[in-house]
């Protein structure tokens, strides 16, 4: 499958440097200096069966509706969707049978590939709890005026992975190669092009939307 260039791009220092070396912030994905490319060998991919890369969802599977959300962690406007109209899309079509929802990483920036290569990692249980504390918290790690690898390694301890683990997960290029492969289907096959985006049934719309916008959706897609 052909990738987007904008996708290859981000793709290449993943490859060809270990991400320790590029800046860990808000920077686009896809900007780290082409010198740190030279003479570097490929990383490995990800296993295809990796247990890490297989969907994360709440919701009954034979839910009349799936919706799938393409979120970047570092996203405002995701934050806003998950703190404002998450919670009821939860209790009020989700609890109930009607809509099961599948979480797709979409990330903008390395910080947010990071963080969703370590949400991947910790066991499945804690997936929801973790990316929704990473949302509703974006100010303690992601715009900190600190250091974003540290304050991520803070919240992640919060999840129960320790340090040794969090940075092996950092480090893991095959892993954060494999979610950004996921981020170039979602650009080929739903046309995704910022976050958050949502695929109803087999419809895609785009922006955060409050729960009345986000209903209606779901019932034209029955």
């Amino acid at each position: 499958m052909a990738l987007p260039r904008r996708t290859v791009l981000a793709l290449a220092p993943l490859g060809l440097a270990p991400l320790g070396l590029a800046p860990l912030g808000l920077a686009p994905l896809g900007l780290a200096s082409p010198a740190l490319a030279q003479g570097a060998p490929p990383a490995a991919a990800a296993p295809a069966a990796d247990p890490r890369l297989a969907d994360r969802s709440i919701g009954k599977a034979e839910a009349p509706v799936r919706v799938i959300e393409f979120f970047s962690l570092t996203c405002s406007h995701c934050a806003a969707f998950h703190k404002e109209t998450f919670p009821k899309v939860k209790t009020d079509l989700v609890a109930t049978g009607q809509v099961r929802l599948v979480w797709r990483d979409f990330p903008l920036d390395r910080l947010a590939l990071v963080a969703a290569a370590v949400a991947r990692s910790l066991p499945v249980e804690r997936y929801e709890g973790f990316i929704g504390a990473l949302l509703n918290n974006q100010d303690r790690w992601a715009f900190t005026r600190g250091d974003p690898k540290e304050e991520l390694a803070k919240m992640a301890a919060l999840a129960g992975m320790n340090r040794a683990q969090y940075d092996q997960v950092f480090a893991d290029e095959a892993l954060q190669r494999a979610i950004l492969e996921g981020r170039a289907r979602a650009e080929q096959e739903f046309q995704v092009t910022a976050t958050p985006a949502f695929v109803f049934g087999s419809r895609s719309q785009s922006g955060n939307m409050a729960f009345e916008v986000f209903a209606r959706h779901v019932q034209e897609a029955r």
